[in-house]
This record gives C-alpha cells, sequence and structure tokens, in this order.
C-alpha cells in the first residue's frame, strides 16, 4: 500500500515561498542554499508528508567554523499559508516554542558532506532518523499525526546546502526493532539550542515512558546496571604529547558542582553520566602566563551525548558557594568578575590529553594529545586567572595530569605563535564577559568570529561602492557600517553598535578594548 502511494505521488520538493530570506532555491525548488551568516535558512516541503514516508536530505556543503548543525522536524501549519513575518531566523528556538512545531538539531558529527539524512514519522508519533541508511534512531515522541505534517528543515550553522532526494518509506518498528534503536540525548550545542531543550524537555521524559520496552543494557558495552559504571576507570595513561616531567600542585578547587565527585588528592574529577546537569569546576590556584595545563579526558565510549567547556575566570572559587553554581556557565556572565567560557570542542574519546596555555599578550592556545589547535581566546593578564570546567553525559570524568612552565614563545606578525592567527580546526564558540567591580556587565557573544589580540588595526585598501563590507560580528544579519573609537575595528552595524555603546564598560568584539564612541561611515 505504502509502495502504491508513493507511486503515485510527487517526490517532496522545498517550499517555493515560504523560507527563510537566507535561502536560495534551484530551478526544481530541490536544493536548498543559505548564502549568508549562520541563521535565516528555515524552509519546508511542498507538500505534507505521509506517515512512514522518508524525507531524505542530502549534506551537499558542509562549512565549519559555525557552531551547530541542521535542524528537523514537522509542523502541522501549511506553509502556503505563511508569510514572511511567519518564518524566524532559527528553527530552535523560535518556532518550537510555538504550538504545532516539532524539531531539533542534527548532532554535528553526522553533518558531514555527502552524508544522507532520512527522517519519518509513523503512526504513533514518533520520529526516527537515520544517517546513509543506518540504524535508526528515535528522536521525538508526541507529534500530533492526525494533521497532515509538513517537513521542516533549518538549513542552519555549518550546513550550508541540503537536496531533497526521492522519497522511501521505511518500515514499521516493530517491538524486537524498536529494543535495538538507539534514543537520542543530543542536548544543545549551542546557545541557540538551550531553549530548544527546555522546551523539549518534558516531551523527552514522555519518549523515555512511551518506550519502556526499550532495554538500554542491550545496548554494546553498556552493563545491565548503568548506575554502577565505574566513575574512575583504572587504565593506561597516554604519554602522547604529555612532558615526561609535570608540576602536579595545581588541583581542583573544593568548590564545585553538587553532581561532581572529587578523588581523594582531588586530581580526578567524576561525574554519573545520567546527572551530570551541575558539573561545574574550578583549579586551586590561578594558572599563570606561560604555564601549560594538561588534563585528560575519560569517556563512556557510549553513542550519546557527551560535553565539555573550558573557561577562564578572574574570580577565586574559594568566594563562591555550591549552591550559587549554574548548570550552564553562562549564567555566571551576569557577575561583575571577568569571565570567558568556550564549549565547542570537537568530538573527543576517552583517554584524549588536552593541554591549555597562556601567553604573555593574553592569547590562549590549546592542544589535542600533542597537537596544536591554535587559540581559543584573547584573556586579560592583568588579573589571576583560574580556569573551569564542566563535563557532561557520557564525557564522565575529566583528570588534571599536572602543569609545565613553558620558555617564552614567539608571537608572529599575525598574533599566533609560529603560524596562522588562527589554526583551530574545531567551531568558535564562546562567551565573554569583561567588567569591573561595576555590578553590571557586557555580554558579546560570537558563534564563529575568534577574538584577536589587541593590536592595532590595519585598515585595507577602499572597495567598490557595489561590494558588500561583511556581516556584523553581533547580530551576523545586517552590513557592517560603523567603526568602534578608539582601537578602529569596523566590525558592526550602526544598530548593534549604539546597542553595544550603552551597554556599562561595553568593548570591541574584535579586541575587547573599551568602546568610547562608534561612528557611522557612509561610502561613496
Amino acid at each position: 500500500e505504502r509502495r502504491s502511494v508513493l507511486a503515485i505521488t510527487e517526490p517532496p520538493r522545498f517550499h517555493s515561498q515560504a523560507k527563510g530570506k537566507n535561502v536560495r532555491l534551484d530551478a526544481h525548488s530541490r536544493k536548498a542554499t543559505r548564502r549568508n551568516s549562520f541563521c535565516n535558512g528555515v524552509t519546508f516541503t511542498n507538500r505534507p508528508i505521509h506517515l512512514y514516508e522518508k524525507v531524505r536530505l542530502k549534506l551537499v556543503a558542509v562549512h565549519h567554523g559555525w557552531s551547530g548543525a541542521l535542524r528537523f522536524g514537522f509542523t502541522i501549519h501549511d506553509p502556503s499559508q505563511m508569510s514572511s513575518d511567519d518564518i524566524p531566523k532559527y528553527a530552535c528556538p523560535d518556532l518550537v516554542t510555538r504550538p504545532g512545531y516539532w524539531a531539533k538539531a542534527l548532532p554535528e558529527r553526522f553533518a558531514v558532506r555527502d552524508n544522507i539524512l532520512a527522517f519519518w514519522v509513523d503512526r504513533h508519533g514518533r520520529v526516527f532518523y537515520s544517517i546513509n541508511d543506518e540504524e535508526p534512531i528515535l528522536f521525538h515522541c508526541g507529534i500530533k499525526v492526525s494533521s497532515p505534517l509538513w517537513a521542516l528543515i533549518d538549513v542552519y550553522g555549518i550546513t550550508h546546502e541540503v537536496q531533497i532526494l526521492d522519497s522511501m518509506f521505511a518500515e514499521t518498528m516493530t517491538t524486537a526493532r524498536l529494543s535495538s534503536a538507539r534514543l537520542s540525548t543530543c542536548l544543545p550545542q549551542s546557545n541557540h539550542d538551550s531553549a530548544n531543550f527546555n522546551n523539549n524537555e518534558l516531551e523527552n521524559n514522555q519518549v523515555v515512558a512511551k518506550i519502556a520496552n526499550l532495554n538500554l543494557s542491550r545496548v554494546p558495552g553498556l552493563p545491565t546496571d548503568n548506575h554502577i559504571i565505574p566513575c574512575c576507570p583504572n587504565r593506561r595513561q597516554r604519554a602522547q604529547g604529555v612532558p615526561a616531567f609535570l608540576d602536579t600542585d595545581l588541583r581542583f578547587h573544593p568548590t564545585r558542582g553538587p553532581d561532581v565527585t572529587f578523588s581523594q588528592d582531588r586530581m580526578v574529577a567524576c561525574t554519573n553520566w545520567q546527572e551530570s546537569n551541575r558539573t561545574l569546576m574550578f583549579s586551586d590556584r590561578p594558572l599563570h602566563v606561560g604555564e601549560s595545563l594538561f588534563v585528560e579526558v575519560g569517556h563512556l565510549g557510549l553513542p550519546y551525548y557527551g560535553a565539555l567547556s573550558f573557561g577562564i575566570t578572574s574570580c577565586d572559587p574559594s568566594t563562591l558557594r555550591t549552591n550559587e553554581l549554574p548548570a550552564d556557565p553562562d549564567f555566571l556572565l551576569d557577575r561583575k568578575e571577568y569571565w570567558v567560557v568556550y564549549r565547542a570542542f570537537p568530538v573527543l574519546n576517552s583517554g584524549d590529553i588536552l593541554s591549555f596555555m597562556v601567553l604573555p599578550n593574553g592569547e590562549v592556545h590549546h592542544g589535542v594529545n600533542g597537537a596544536s589547535r591554535g587559540m581559543l581566546m584573547c584573556v586579560d593578564t592583568s588579573q589571576s586567572l583560574w580556569v573551569f570546567f564542566t563535563i557532561h553525559g557520557v564525557i564522565n570524568q575529566l583528570k588534571i595530569l599536572g602543569t609545565v612552565q613553558s620558555s617564552p614563545v614567539t608571537v608572529s606578525p599575525s598574533g599566533s605563535p609560529g603560524g596562522s592567527q588562527y589554526d583551530s580546526d574545531s567551531d568558535m564558540a564562546f562567551s565573554v564577559n569583561r567588567s569591573s567591580s561595576a555590578s553590571e556587565s557586557s555580554l558579546v557573544t560570537a558563534p564563529s568570529s575568534p577574538l584577536s589580540p589587541p593590536i592595532s588595526p590595519v585598515f585595507p585598501p577602499p572597495e567598490p561602492s557595489s561590494s558588500k563590507n561583511g556581516e556584523c560580528t553581533v547580530c551576523f544579519d545586517s552590513e557592517v557600517d560603523t567603526v568602534i573609537y578608539t582601537c578602529g575595528h569596523m566590525c558592526l552595524c550602526n544598530t548593534c553598535g549604539l546597542k553595544l555603546k550603552k551597554q556599562l564598560n561595553a568593548c570591541c568584539p574584535i579586541c575587547r578594548r573599551v568602546i568610547k564612541d562608534v561612528i557611522k561611515i557612509y561610502r561613496p
């Protein structure tokens, strides 16, 4: 019956009118390309999708440098009835907070060029997806199947271009096969995802309740009782990228999130992979300029979500209390101290060794297993700086291996030691809080554009009047038309520049110098 329906049904295409302002379609409406920025890429199918009909998308182009990947799901709202004002910048959280929209993010590890994503909904309102026709992954529950459903596709973040392929019909998920299906527990990977996660948290609980026959003990490598997973398993320490002699005077500070357990010597931090919400932990002393910190990551090796975030602060952890420590370190950015958070590390494996070093010019560089990954951020070295971490999910352990005081590093004219200015191959996603003793702080978030050290700006030759001047580094939407005084960086649109100027202790998103004024530039 499904095959006969498919034979008389035209393959789905992208809706020619209901789309974000950055979406461009080809002549056949089978290929959608996001032209600018990382957002405004929401699209829909031109017709409703049948139950069990697979919406098949080929990831034609993936451009690294942003955070987050494709968002996809379904809606009961007919795109033909939508106006351009009804289509927001983001599917998550803007659309999923409205009734009748269901969407989540594709994990970035699956956002690989030429991968084929297929997703479908069954008669029970469960959404599954698969990558390259591998085993299905349960993605959603509670979809309203009594109404027609259009596919919702947000060409977001690193996903730059997708193509709709011909439809296929999925097999019915029997109880036995559902037991072997993986449950997608991918938590948010960016600030925009957090709202999506909060809105779907209740739904995720319903997912677990509705698939009581999903036996997690059948997942390869997971013990029958996942609560007795060893917190700190003994395994051979990897020596790759670690100096022969390390100082071991830096440990974790006793002040920590309630979901973290320390070893007796406070060199190892562990969590329960299912209860790892408030896991903030600090170093017990400041990290010195020129000093390298080495840590080892512990990973359960399961196909579920895991994340590590790293940050630097001028706040002495001894002045904090456990009940003040949030689950998301971004909430600390409103405090009066200096805070910088970085969370876009690449996929980590068990035993990976990370290194972090603060250079005299304020650059913070990192490496993985002895290989340099470039600059993470630029910080104010005039203050004492403590490091902090959070770990979540299957990344359940962090071990401090030690520190080493490095010899002075020669900084190349580009701003990074011996190479290009940004050698990092991971996505840049961090938040910065720069404040003094004031009770308020200025907050700048930049999903892609890395911070540069304070250097004198060098202006390129004037461009022709017909050319664009790039995107604003705050909204990533409008064109740059404003220069900052006194640093001279031209990186804002006038609207964002005026808003930023009004903030207390406002600083340049590029070099983080104090903003004294913003000047709009008029081109001939």
